[in-house]
């Protein structure tokens, strides 16, 4: 019996992007997204536009609860090198789009009054508003080369994706039209999440960092209206959707 055996496993790599190496200031922007999204022990691969000392990075990151697994090749291979730390090829990034819409949800917090020792009247309680949940909606095409996301809540698109263009959202994904580039939902781990699709032709579609390549996708969804999600065992389930 052989003593190395080799299996696949689906995994889901976050892209932390950093144009400052003031990592305070990384460590309180990251600390806010992870208080409203599910990041928490995720897998991360690390790109900077500025110089850094990369295992001063690590390290912070590993404080927040991230999982750093490499970087991508540029400024910061010199360092990754001289440590062994793994190095990823760089790629042709995809313009991120706005959507044509945004809608916020926003949830009120409430902040006690200050106490103290005198008799005097306790100081009014006062209110402030965070954002909890956003629904990005955009009514074009995605282009080849296209990338529409939304950290922070679901997508609905009013037309299609091209081959070549991807959609990320923390939250569902709707697209009326047709599905030829990736569709990413459930990204930073929400495996509540969906998709849903007027036709589906797609290069690749994910939840929650549970994937299925054109190939793979069964012959019976090719072209049809499908809604996708996550069954009790973590695989994507596709239903034909019904009219």
């Amino acid at each position: 019996m052989a003593d190395i055996r080799i299996t696949g496993r689906m995994v889901n790599f976050t892209r932390l992007i950093f144009d400052t190496n003031d990592h305070d200031a990384i460590r309180q922007q990251l600390s806010a997204m992870m208080a409203e999204t599910s990041y928490q022990g995720a897998l991360v691969v690390l790109d900077s536009t500025v110089e850094q000392e990369l295992i001063a990075l690590i390290q912070l990151l590993i404080s927040l609860d991230l999982q750093p697994m490499g970087v991508i090749d540029g400024i910061l291979s010199e360092q990754a090198q001289a440590i062994q730390f793994p190095i990823l090829p760089s790629d042709r990034p995809l313009q991120r789009i706005k959507a044509t819409k945004e809608q916020v949800v926003a949830a009120p917090t409430t902040a006690s009054p200050a106490h103290d020792n005198t008799d005097a009247p306790s100081k009014v309680t006062q209110q402030h508003t965070t954002v909890s949940h956003i629904t990005s909606y955009h009514d074009e095409i995605l282009r080849t080369g296209q990338c529409l996301v939304q950290d922070h809540g679901d997508i609905i698109l009013n037309a299609g994706i091209n081959s070549g263009s991807e959609v990320i959202a923390s939250g569902n994904i709707h697209i009326y039209g047709s599905v030829r580039g990736r569709v990413i939902a459930g990204a930073g781990g929400n495996s509540a999440a969906r998709i849903f699709c007027h036709s589906l032709e797609a290069e690749l579609v994910s939840i929650a960092g549970t994937y299925c390549v054109a190939d793979d996708i069964p012959t019976e969804f090719i072209k049809k209206s499908v809604h996708i999600y996550l069954n009790d065992q973590q695989e994507l389930e596709f239903s034909v959707l019904q009219f």
